[in-house]
């Protein structure tokens, strides 16, 4: 299904640090995801805390590798890892819309955020 499409994976809990393993446990979750869609891991990286999502470190590394036209997916458990926020996450859409990048989650497939 995915085969040859590079992906990214971005893991973020909203608490201050990672005291139970969630993290590590989002991460787990979406390697054996992506290995199931046939998808080519080509970087991660994660975010803890409430920073806006365009703030984040873990997420902007995620921008610089989508700029360089490295990645063609993003992997998260969910869409409110990226954010709760309607503005944030438009933003978001704006942002695949113009280099061409599908977000996936092993709970709803391929994310639709314009829905």
């Amino acid at each position: 299904m995915g085969q040859g499409k590079r992906a990214w994976i971005y893991c973020a809990i909203d608490a201050p640090e990672d005291r139970n393993g969630a993290l590590k446990s989002q991460f787990k979750q979406l390697i054996d995801y992506g290995e199931q869609m046939g998808f080519e891991l080509v970087g991660s990286s994660s975010d803890v805390g409430t920073t806006p999502l365009w703030n984040r470190n873990g997420f902007r590394h995620f921008i610089e590798a989508v700029q360089k036209e490295q990645v063609d997916v993003l992997l998260i458990v969910n869409r409110g890892r990226l954010s709760r926020s309607s503005m944030q996450l438009a933003r978001f859409q704006i942002l695949q819309e113009s280099y061409d990048v599908d977000a996936y989650s092993p709970l709803e497939g391929k994310i639709e955020f314009g829905s």
